[in-house]
């Protein structure tokens, strides 16, 4: 019985030896070993269930028994430093496993997190997933393992259920987020591969979005080879903000080469392109028509609508000093009567009622003049 124990445990040990060294494998994210490239080295990465993907929301199914996010132990980062790490794919911060996340089907235990970005030419392209074929300028990812069925994340890694990865999208703005400070400033000391240096530890919690209960879930792979289709993946719907200061240092600091090297590669468009969805179910844990803008699209639509205010009130203000400025008589030429003359009352009250016209006799050319004594039936009376 010992000797078949031994001898499993053996072979366990073999197999993990043989994934590590495919790993090791050398891969780049583009040229003779470049994305192109993997699937000779890495059959996994040629699989049904890989990542990215693009997440059409409109295609997304709700469902309203998944909870919202929970951090475990990530503001309890103590007097322990982290280490800062550029391993010639990304940076990376090992995490202690008593982190971990809830909210997930079973128990995760956080192992390390790391960053995905573009180059300073590209406009926001720079992270591995996109919503609705529109990508951020970097992604974060926190990954985790599933430390409830598994002992470590060398083992966990090859399983179906053994990881699980939180994936934040960043945008660039004029503010500088503190949270990514504690990282981003301290890059020019990791500038090759290889290279790290120890950071004060901080809270993990302030690189995540504030709404936590927003997300979308699915089933897929690692995006770097050996690309193990093991991961439950969450990728939250709203995204955080960093300065454009920020994004650019993270762009141009960092070289995938190191410094026995005599030509420096920049370290840039570290991301993989997305893969196709197949037959897998994208779940959202909010409904498609309840839409929250992200920070650039809210303040679009705060200075779009000042502008339209302004727009109107000056449209306002030119029409009524306008119409102060026209007289009534001026603006209806057409309906002005013409002017009358005045009379006295007496005059008023002297004037007869109908026009009276005395018409001459045959015969004579000179008006008949009045006398008191002619009949009323000399005269014609036009009225």
């Amino acid at each position: 019985m010992d000797y078949f124990l031994m001898s499993v445990f053996l072979l366990l040990l073999l197999w993990q030896c043989a994934s590590c060294k495919v790993a090791e494998k050398p891969w780049t994210y583009s040229g003779h070993v470049g994305q192109s490239e993997w699937l000779e080295l890495f059959p996994d990465c040629g699989g049904s269930d890989q990542s990215p993907i693009d997440i059409d929301s409109t295609q997304t199914k709700y469902e309203p028994k998944l909870p919202p996010v929970r951090p475990l132990g990530y503001n309890q980062h103590g007097h322990e430093p982290f280490t800062l790490f550029n391993n010639g794919h990304t940076v990376e911060i090992p995490l202690p496993s008593w982190m971990g996340v809830a909210g997930l089907p079973w128990q995760c235990s956080a192992v390390q997190l790391h960053l995905h970005w573009g180059n300073p030419m590209g406009v926001a392209t720079g992270s591995e997933h996109t919503i609705n074929g529109r990508s951020a300028a970097a992604e974060l990812h926190i990954v985790h393992y599933n430390s409830e069925l598994y002992v470590n994340m060398s083992m966990a890694k090859m399983q179906r259920d053994g990881l699980a990865v939180l994936g934040v999208l960043i945008e660039s703005g004029e503010e500088t987020n503190q949270g990514y400070a504690n990282i981003i400033n301290y890059l020019g000391r990791i500038k090759h591969a290889g290279q790290k240096v120890a950071i004060p530890a901080f809270d993990i919690r302030a690189l995540l979005p504030k709404d936590l209960g927003r997300y979308f879930r699915y089933n897929g792979s690692l995006t770097t080879p050996p690309c193990y289709q093991s991961v439950l993946w969450t990728v939250f719907q709203e995204t955080v903000m960093i300065s454009e200061t920020q994004l650019m240092k993270l762009e141009t600091v960092l070289y995938s080469s190191t410094t026995e090297e005599s030509e420096r590669t920049a370290l840039q468009d570290n991301y993989r392109t997305t893969q196709p969805l197949n037959q897998r179910t994208v779940l959202a844990s909010f409904r498609k028509d309840s839409k929250v803008f992200s920070a650039g699209e809210i303040s679009a639509i705060v200075v779009g609508s000042l502008c339209g205010c302004v727009g109107l009130a000056l449209i306002i203000r030119f029409i009524v000093k306008t119409i102060r400025s026209t007289s009534s008589w001026d603006v209806l030429p057409s309906v002005r009567p013409a002017p009358q003359p005045r009379t006295t009352d007496k005059e008023n009250s002297q004037k007869p009622e109908t026009d009276v016209k005395m018409t001459a006799e045959p015969g004579r050319n000179e008006p008949a003049p009045q006398d008191p004594g002619f009949s009323n039936a000399e005269f014609q009376i036009s009225v």
